[in-house]
């Protein structure tokens, strides 16, 4: 596509991504934020499920498949009406999953088999996941009572027969899907619903500029709202009936993707929305053919619930997002270019890390397209970032330091309110648009420093508190450690006893104790300080 094609375009064609309405684009009859949650989780599943990508047991999935389950959804589908509340088991409902992200095949099978299209039911809890599968269970068995419900192949069976060939390359392929989408914060509610319309917006591009593209790359959050379409067969052809031969036009999951097609895709969104393609959470997998397995920078683990907070109220949850922010120069900088040798960029957080300051010269940005400028992980205690324009010596060039020009604020919550969690700001010299991901729970990140050493009532030896017991000697020592916390709180004191007796400036002195008899203790909670540094541990809680 020409530069000049593109302007034209721009001069008419430029809308707002959260103005676009279902009237503008093609109606989603189904609910993809819901869906998308229970696509994620179902992924994560079968990948756990080692049993499931035995070769044996794929093969007899297959067929289980192809003789029981759909004739048996195929009777109970009527044209016209809802799909029937039933799932099957689960190797079976991964292999119908992996068949439905063929349109076309899947579409030309039903067509071809049962004469129409046989839908999936939107189910979306527990509770009516647990009764569909229950309900199928008693159908199955009435219908085909000589078929076990599971599958009870053994994973070890040698050269079971292959029914069919192309379905099972599709089950093998996608058996490591949930790699691309293993990041917790893919699951958020806020994530899913900025997916959902920017895949509104990539629908609403293809079909405006659709015959000006050869081929269009989704990037990570549209590609999870597009194959979550696909999943549920029926409603996508439905769907899609007005541009189903620009669908085509779509670069496929394990597609080899060229540079030219991701330049291609994202000149035209930057020309149709006039902001950046990629965000937070959205990028571009130009190795979308890889199978890249998960692991993220840092150390996120996946779980629904944290027992720590219920159990130790001194544990405040910490929570991390990835942020990253794009820069595009105004025209009127490039008017002036010769200026902008001496200018740029400089990054720093609203709160915490004062010594955090990430440089960028102005100069590498350009005026005709968005340009990353950082990508980053950030702790949601950082309260936002900052991006500063700066210019080199003061008002004079020969002089060390800089000198604030302008300055541009971007706080976590205004971006976690707004449409596509991305917010943009704009100056005479530029454009910046920043995107989050929603903020997810992380590890504990605790610290544990030497204290000082403390008696048998958590005390610490001290002038200070023997003035405050009336000069009574304090009885017993211990080696004290404090564990804080990411943010510099104190958690917990752990104590280990090393020595019995008293402590006077005389001739007694503590005696140490044997390796038995040494007790080891951790109190939730933070020093009660008496004066200064010098403080009680906190009360034992008994369990």
């Amino acid at each position: 596509m020409s530069k000049q094609t593109l302007n034209e375009m721009s001069s008419s064609t430029i809308r707002s991504l959260s103005d676009i309405s279902e009237t503008e684009t093609i109606h989603l009859s189904v609910d993809l934020v819901s869906a998308a949650r229970r696509n994620i989780g179902f992924l994560r599943s079968v990948y756990e499920c080692q049993w499931l990508h035995q070769r044996a047991t794929i093969i007899e999935a297959i067929r289980r498949y192809d003789e029981v389950w759909m004739p048996l959804i195929s009777n109970l589908t009527v044209e016209g009406s809802t799909p029937p509340m039933v799932l099957p088991p689960f190797d079976v409902e991964w292999v119908w999953f992996c068949h439905t992200l063929n349109p076309v095949g899947y579409r030309k099978y039903c067509e071809t088999r049962f004469s129409k299209q046989i839908g999936k039911p939107a189910i979306f809890n527990e509770e009516n996941e647990e009764y569909a599968l229950m309900r199928c269970k008693q159908i199955w068995v009435q219908k085909f009572s000589s078929e076990p419900f599971e599958n009870e192949v053994e994973s070890d069976s040698k050269n079971p027969p292959l029914m069919n060939k192309d379905l099972f390359n599709q089950v093998e392929k996608h058996k490591f899907l949930y790699s691309k989408f293993a990041e917790p914060y893919l699951s958020e509610l806020v994530y899913l619903i900025a997916a959902r319309q920017r895949y509104k917006g990539f629908l609403y591009m293809m079909q405006r500029f659709g015959d000006r593209c050869f081929r269009f790359v989704p990037a990570l959050d549209i590609l999870l709202m597009l194959l979550t379409h696909q999943s549920y067969p029926r409603e996508y052809v439905e769907d899609m009936k007005e541009m189903w031969d620009n669908m085509g036009k779509v670069v496929g999951l394990w597609e080899t993707v060229e540079e030219k097609q991701v330049e291609e895709t994202k000149k035209l969104w930057e020309t149709t929305f006039d902001e950046p393609y990629e965000k937070a959470g959205g990028g571009i997998a130009v190795g979308m053919e890889k199978v890249v397995l998960p692991n993220p920078p840092i150390y996120w683990e996946v779980s629904d619930v944290d027992v720590n907070t219920s159990k130790y109220k001194s544990m405040i949850p910490r929570f991390l997002l990835e942020a990253c922010v794009f820069v595009r120069l105004s025209d009127r900088t490039k008017a002036t270019n010769a200026d902008n040798k001496h200018k740029f960029l400089r990054l720093r957080m609203l709160r915490c890390h004062r010594e955090l300051k990430l440089d960028k010269p102005i100069t590498d940005f350009s005026c005709d397209s968005w340009r990353k400028a950082w990508h980053l992980y950030c702790e949601f205690g950082t309260k936002g970032l900052m991006v500063e324009l700066r210019c080199r010596g003061g008002s004079g060039l020969y002089f060390k330091g800089s000198k604030l020009v302008k300055s541009i604020v971007f706080c976590w919550n205004d971006l976690v309110r707004a449409p596509c969690i991305t917010l943009r700001r704009d100056v005479d010299e530029m454009r910046v648009v920043a995107s989050i991901t929603s903020p997810v729970q992380a590890p504990y990140l605790l610290k544990c420093v030497p204290d000082r050493v403390t008696d048998d009532s958590g005390a610490m030896v001290s002038d200070v508190i023997l003035k405050l017991n009336n000069y009574r000697p304090q009885k017993g020592r211990w080696l004290s450690r404090t564990v804080l916390d990411h943010a510099g709180r104190e958690c917990f004191v752990v104590r280990i006893r090393v020595g019995g007796g008293f402590w006077r400036r005389g001739a007694e002195t503590p005696c140490g104790v044997n390796w038995e008899e040494r007790i080891i203790e951790i109190r939730e909670g933070s020093w009660s300080y008496v004066a200064g540094s010098i403080g009680k541990a906190p009360v034992q809680r008994k369990l």
